[in-house]
């Protein structure tokens, strides 16, 4: 059995972090077995399952400037501790560069950089992240991608192989059951279930989705807005739906790991977001046939069911509002297949990064 070091922020319910647990449970762990450097000191939500599974969870200093001498010592400690990682493969975007830095300084031969996202967040590390990104081929041995746009977004003209954000398109099937039981759950039978699936944060753009959703229900009384996940931006999100007078109209749920179930709820799934690489949330609510309308800042690869569709963001509320109102809630019964045949199955996807891992780990076991 070989072991892989996948590196993130922190194992969370997120995009790349679920996507990375799709292939963790659907790979043949007596083969292939991944382990996790996060870069958060708190426990994430998916660390129980994790060990459970038989993996191991580390947990590094958060990068930031300041623990910059500290993380590189850690590192270097780290890697003498585990010489058993000869591949380590880095989510964090740009700033992949400091762990696969550390990785090549310490002998690390396989050192795979994975890009998830289309454009930098404008936060506080923005020029270190531009340095990290011109760099980061520098200290990657493989460049990956979730998409064409992430991939040339991150590494420009350079090569990088495609992995896709596969689900386990089976576990959303519609049902209408399901459906029904999560709704009387919720308290929130009998209504026009406009639903969302996102980190509470800027990316996002829930606070235009309220805004949209605010114009809905002056035509459609029974309108109600289910919000699903945890993040920064949470208490803004909250101040909003008060000020706006709709928290009986707004459902807020915090961090479920029951989304599959909670997709059966919606009649229609919203994704406003300012951009994105390609969302696994976006697969996963096609797969439950369910009409999707989401943002054109979000990469056109997104598009592989007849059940989405783009709107501009440039569009105002009321524009929104309007294409919300206008889209027809029938599920489609052939967006699982569709899903399938464009590779998005995670039962084939995780045999062939299974066996590329294991390709990978022969190729430098020969030249050792």
């Amino acid at each position: 059995m070989i072991r892989i070091l996948q590196v993130v922020n922190i194992m969370d319910r997120a995009g790349l972090e679920t996507m990375l647990m799709n292939y963790y449970r659907n790979i043949d762990r007596t083969k292939v077995q991944f382990d996790f450097l996060t870069h958060r000191i708190e426990k994430g939500a998916y660390e129980d399952e994790i060990i459970s599974m038989g993996g191991k969870v580390y947990h590094a200093p958060r990068l930031y400037p300041q623990n910059y001498k500290k993380y590189f010592g850690f590192m270097k400690a780290f890697f003498m501790e585990h010489p058993e990682y000869k591949i380590i493969h880095s989510h964090i975007d740009a700033m992949s560069y400091f762990p696969l830095q550390a990785a090549k300084n310490s002998g690390v031969p396989v050192r795979i950089a994975h890009s998830h996202s289309s454009k930098f967040d404008r936060d506080i590390k923005l020029p270190i992240k531009f340095i990290a990104q011109k760099n980061i081929t520098k200290v990657a041995t493989i460049n990956c991608a979730c998409g064409e746009v992430a991939g040339r977004f991150m590494f420009h003209e350079r090569p990088f192989k495609i992995v896709r954000n596969a689900v386990d398109i089976e576990k959303f099937k519609y049902d209408s059951i399901i459906g029904e039981r999560k709704r009387k759950e919720l308290g929130i039978e009998n209504k026009f279930i406009i639903g969302h699936v996102g980190r509470y944060c800027y990316i996002k753009n829930q606070m235009f989705l309220i805004d949209v959703f605010n114009c809905v229900i002056k035509f459609k009384p029974n309108a109600h807005l289910l919000l699903v996940g945890k993040g920064e931006n949470q208490k803004k999100i909250e101040e909003k739906i008060e000020k706006l007078g709709l928290k009986n109209k707004v459902t807020l749920l915090i961090d479920r790991s029951d989304v599959a179930e909670l997709y059966q709820a919606m009649d229609i799934f919203v994704m406003p977001s300012l951009f994105e690489g390609l969302p696994v949330v976006g697969i996963e609510a096609q797969a439950s046939g369910m009409p999707c309308l989401v943002s054109n800042r979000i990469s056109k690869e997104l598009l592989i069911t007849s059940n989405i569709k783009m709107i501009n963001l440039d569009k105002n509320k009321e524009e929104w509002a309007k294409e919300i109102m206008n889209t027809s809630i029938t599920r489609n019964g052939n967006a699982r297949q569709e899903l399938i045949d464009a590779g998005y199955d995670i039962v084939s996807e995780a045999e062939k990064l299974q066996r590329w891992y294991l390709n990978l780990y022969d190729t430098v076991s020969k030249e050792n």
